[in-house]
């Protein structure tokens, strides 16, 4: 017909087959033309991107400030800073009395600053880790940490224009990020940001949000939600349905949700109820998995008991005893074994071994491995609990 489209396509021409057939042959001549010395120095593409997915970088600590409710941000300084999208975090390395242990937490800066080398981390100062963090890192120290990692970042192409964030205590370190990129227009969507607290002397960054939304022109909105008191110009109690509903607007909208595990139990549960398709739901990792004999298919009879865990690393052979109740990864790196971890909730993937014998529980909501890995007996030790004698075979970093 007149108004189709026509197109021409041309027919596989002799030259075209034998150019084909040539392909192999003619890049082994050039192969063997080439120099057999090393290269020198290290190609122009291979270095670019290494500066952007950079798998470590060095920060200079250039800044601590304390904040309400044990949060510390620690300003940070690099001669290059990999770029990334708000939201995402960086999985701090640590040599604890030989303990080797990552972390990951979110980045609380604006992607914007990376360009001047510039970062920033909030950091709670609870658990093993974050309190050793706090009391030893000064101003002046180097720190090292992985590049940016995680997609817990805004997608056009699959959000909503409009993002509910609901952040519960230092959760609020992705959704800071986002809202200062809405401002410096790194990033281009509304964010109504429900930000859950006791009372209002534990809000984090309360002057600084209110800045924020001064300066975004009707695009950053903060509603905060205080669980044991009542305040002017604050909701109170929970997170509730309701409450996602009353400032959220009309459907569709994305619901971005980062903070303590206890906070994901009850909100995704009020989530549930307002009819969202799930591509419009994000929940940020909250880090290691706690208290995992309440897990509903835990099998109770392990609870608290304590299993032989031998671990082949780099032609070695290492033997600890790990707990029911605490991940395999924990286990191995108290037997002082560096094994490569970023996200720790199951996500990544990073931390991939094979396990060789024996049983281990993995929630069903935090089993991010591949169908061929279940197949074939990989796990990832960050979110896997032994419930028996195991061997496992961990890749050192």
């Amino acid at each position: 017909m007149s108004d189709q489209l026509k197109v021409k396509v041309k027919a596989l021409g002799l030259l075209d087959l034998l150019a084909f057939k040539n392909l192999v042959p003619n890049r082994k001549k050039i192969f063997e033309k080439a120099s057999a010395a090393p290269v020198e120095k290290v190609p122009h593409m291979n270095a670019l991107a290494q500066s952007i997915h950079p798998k470590r970088q060095t920060f200079e600590i250039t800044g601590i400030k304390d904040c309400p409710n044990d949060v510390k941000i620690y300003e940070l300084k690099s001669k290059h800073a990999a770029f990334f999208r708000a939201g995402q975090y960086l999985s701090v390395k640590l040599d604890i009395k030989g303990y080797k242990v990552t972390r990951a937490y979110s980045i609380l800066s604006s992607p914007k600053e990376a360009l001047t080398g510039k970062c920033a981390l909030g950091i709670k100062g609870s658990g093993f880790v974050s309190e050793y963090i706090a009391d030893n890192w000064k101003v002046g120290d180097t720190i090292t940490t992985s590049g940016p990692e995680g997609a817990f970042y805004y997608e056009e192409l699959r959000d909503a224009k409009t993002v509910v964030g609901i952040a519960g205590g230092c959760g609020i370190s992705p959704l800071y990020s986002m809202a200062q990129a809405i401002v410096d227009g790194t990033e281009d969507f509304k964010l109504v940001l429900l930000y859950g607290s006791r009372t209002k002397k534990d809000i984090v960054l309360e002057a600084e949000l209110r800045e924020i939304v001064s300066k975004s022109n009707g695009k950053v909105k903060v509603v905060h939600v205080l669980s044991e008191q009542e305040a002017k110009g604050c909701e109170t109690g929970f997170v509730t349905k309701e409450l996602i509903s009353k400032y959220g607007g009309e459907l569709p909208y994305s619901i971005f949700m980062c903070g303590p595990q206890e906070m994901y139990d009850f909100v995704q549960k009020e989530i549930e109820e307002l009819g969202l398709e799930k591509k419009y739901v994000r929940a940020e990792l909250y880090g290691q998995i706690n208290n995992i004999q309440e897990y509903d298919k835990f099998p109770s009879e392990k609870e608290g008991r304590k299993y032989k865990m031998t671990i082949l690393a780099a032609g070695k052979t290492f033997e600890t005893l790990a707990s029911s109740t605490e991940s395999v990864l924990v286990a191995i790196e108290r037997a002082k074994v560096a094994a490569p971890s970023l996200c720790r909730t199951g996500e990544c993937g990073f931390c991939r071994s094979r396990l060789i014998s024996g049983d281990v529980f993995i929630p069903e909501d935090t089993d991010g491995r591949r169908a061929a890995d279940k197949q074939s007996g990989y796990i990832h030790p960050c979110a896997s609990f032994p419930v028996s004698d195991i061997v496992i075979e961990v890749p050192v970093e």
